[in-house]
Parts: structure tokens; sequence; C-alpha cells
């Protein structure tokens, strides 16, 4: 065999050895994924969780990345700020709580069985979130981050209010006692004033509130 058919040969087993050298499997890629998935969703559960016990003012990123188990860079490499790690704690918390749909009672035709539907389901859904509302309703003024939550909880409230105040009769005076009723009905101030506060009933508060609003129909003398 001469040196050129020996180089040859040589050329040609490096080259197959290079050939069946590993390259990154995608697994591996998903399986990075998956794991900063893991870790990102167990700092949102531990912001949530000390948003609903402590409140939000007293969150600090040190107490975030201690429940997660991770380090504070950890929380920051996934949260920059207070408003990426409160939205996200937000659209986590709500997407398990969510709010109730006014579509299911919109087509009721009659006012006050549209009312006692509506107030009943909302007072439902402070019932379960009451821990949360109050901590987060405590501190509103306090974190800014918290602007753009307070803001679209206040536009639900205010398309519910509307939707349960469609096919009214009243006009002028009239009216804007029903609207006021109204919104004091949807409250979470009123609900927690007169269950937890008053230790009524579900349906007995709504039933004093749909009285409410209905006495605020009438004409003043």
């Amino acid at each position: 065999m001469n040196l050129a058919s020996v180089n040859a040969s040589v050329k040609i087993d490096r080259t197959a050895m290079g050939s069946e050298t590993p390259k990154p499997r995608p697994y591996r890629k998903r399986r990075r994924a998956e794991a900063e998935a893991q870790t990102r969703e167990r700092i949102t559960e531990a912001a949530v969780a000390l948003h609903g016990s402590v409140g939000p003012a007293r969150t600090t990123v040190s107490e975030v990345a201690r429940r997660a188990g991770v380090q504070r860079a950890t929380v920051y490499r996934h949260f920059p700020d207070e408003e990426a790690l409160f939205g996200a704690c937000t659209a986590h918390y709500w997407a398990r709580h969510p709010a109730p749909d006014p579509s299911a009672w919109a087509s009721l035709a009659d006012p006050r069985r549209r009312l006692e539907r509506g107030l009943t389901e909302i007072y439902d859904w402070y019932s379960a979130t009451q821990a949360m509302l109050t901590a987060t309703g405590r501190d509103a003024d306090r974190v800014p981050a918290m602007a753009q939550a307070t803001a679209a909880f206040l536009g639900y409230l205010e398309g519910v209010r509307s939707i349960l105040l469609r096919g009214r009769r009243e006009r002028g005076h009239a009216r804007r006692r029903v609207s006021a009723a109204a919104a004091h009905a949807l409250d979470f101030a009123t609900w927690r004033s007169l269950v937890l506060a008053q230790g009524l009933d579900r349906d007995e508060a709504v039933r004093l509130m749909v009285g409410l609003v209905e006495l605020a129909a009438t004409r003043r003398r």
C-alpha cells in the first residue's frame, strides 16, 4: 500500500468519525425550557401566596425567592421589575379564580331576576376570593404596579352594573338612584360588611341589596 492510499484511508476514517459526533438533541432544549417554565411558575405561585397573605406592599423579592426555592437573581431573570411580577401573579390567580361571566344572566328579561342572579354569583366569587381581594385592596394605593389590575377590576364591575340596569324603566333622578344603589350592592366592601361583619348569609345579603335597588326606583315623596 502506497502513502497516497494510506492518507486517503485516514481521511475516510476521520470523516466517518466526524459524522458520528453526537449533536445536541432537541429534547435537551425542550427539557431546559420546561425547567425554566416550572421555575417561573414556582416564583409566580410564591408571589401569589404572599400577595394573598401579607399583601403586595409587604411582599419582598427575597421572600418570594425563599418560598420558590431559588436565588434572588433567578427571580429578577424571570421578572425584571415589580410590574412584570405583579402582572404574572394577577393573570395566574384570576385564571384559577375567574370572575362570573355576565353573559350567563344578561339574557334574563326581568331586571329583578337578573339582579338577583348577578349578585348571587358575584357574592359567591367574593366569598371564594375574599382573602386576596382584601389584601390587594388594602395595598392598592401603595403599590403603583397594581394600577392596571385595579382599573381592570373596576371596569369589570362597571360592565356588570350596566348589564344589571339594562331594560329598567327608571329615568332621570330615579335612574341615578338605582344606578348608585346597584354600584353599592356590587362593591366588595358592601359584601364584606354584610357577610363578614354583620353575619348575614349570601341569600340574605342578596335579598337586602335587591330590596335597596328596588326602593331606589320608587318615586320620592
